[in-house]
């Protein structure tokens, strides 16, 4: 019988897994991707002009969390896609013959440096984004500003493990990237249009969106909505665990 899992034997795999990552320039270069898109979508909705007297002055801010999550979400998918190159993942499962274990470290050297960019990314876009309104942003209070910030970094982390477990499952990192991005800039639009906003708001994107928003107008409150996102995340982990430990290295 085997003993089980210990930190102290899970620590290696971690630190494996983690310099993997930052060894892979691609990897690194999605990260920065992360931050430059986010940030400067953010820069230029801050001082672009509207009418709109529906006016969200923290999501104006944070508007760039849209277009930068698809960084987020290169990275999660070419993390684990990595591995199904060039005999990479029997490489791995050679030193860790436990999959579960080895997807977890997986994982967690995803989420941990997603998360530090997100929060790190998402204050930068809150600056810029705050610099350019002016004092459009000057009613928003350090509670919003904070939620919007954490909620940001969570959101775009969530949607990295969220690639990574697809990426997992269709043991192809392109695959899961023409099949999550092209959902999120139309298809979530188009279920929103046809069939109305209550059903398209418990969609992974929108639903974690709603923590962008100052006073969000949809089913779900910002937490919740993060809430339904970290579901849908955990559905693709675990649809992506059943993959690794039921087909062949």
């Amino acid at each position: 019988m085997s003993s089980p899992a210990t930190p102290r034997s899970f620590t290696p795999v971690l630190r494996s897994e983690w310099l993997k990552i930052r060894t892979l320039r691609s990897l690194l270069g999605a990260l920065l991707a992360l931050f430059a898109a986010t940030t400067a979508f953010s820069a230029i909705a801050g001082v672009s002009e509207t009418s709109d007297p529906e006016f969200d002055p923290l999501f104006m801010a944070l508007s760039g969390v849209g277009p930068g999550q698809i960084a987020a979400i290169s990275f999660g998918a070419m993390a684990v896609s990595s591995e199904f190159h060039g005999g990479g993942l029997r490489l791995s499962l050679a030193a860790v013959p436990r999959r579960g274990r080895w997807f977890a470290a997986k994982l967690l050297a995803i989420g941990v440096p997603t998360l530090a960019v997100g929060l790190v990314t998402a204050f930068a876009a809150l600056v810029v984004g705050r610099a350019g309104l002016g004092d459009a942003a000057s009613g928003l209070s350090t509670g919003e500003q904070t939620r919007g910030v954490v909620g940001s970094a969570v959101y775009l982390t969530l949607m990295a493990l969220f690639a990574a477990g697809v990426a997992a499952l269709l043991r192809s990192g392109v695959g899961a990237l023409s099949l999550i991005i092209p959902f999120i800039l139309v298809v979530s639009f188009v279920i929103g249009d046809a069939a109305g906003a209550g059903v398209a708001d418990f969609l992974p994107d929108r639903a974690g969106q709603a923590v962008l928003y100052e006073t969000p107008d949809r089913t779900l409150g910002p937490w919740p909505g993060l809430g339904v996102t970290a579901l849908w995340t955990a559905a693709a982990v675990t649809a992506g665990t059943w993959s690794l430990r039921r087909r062949d290295a």
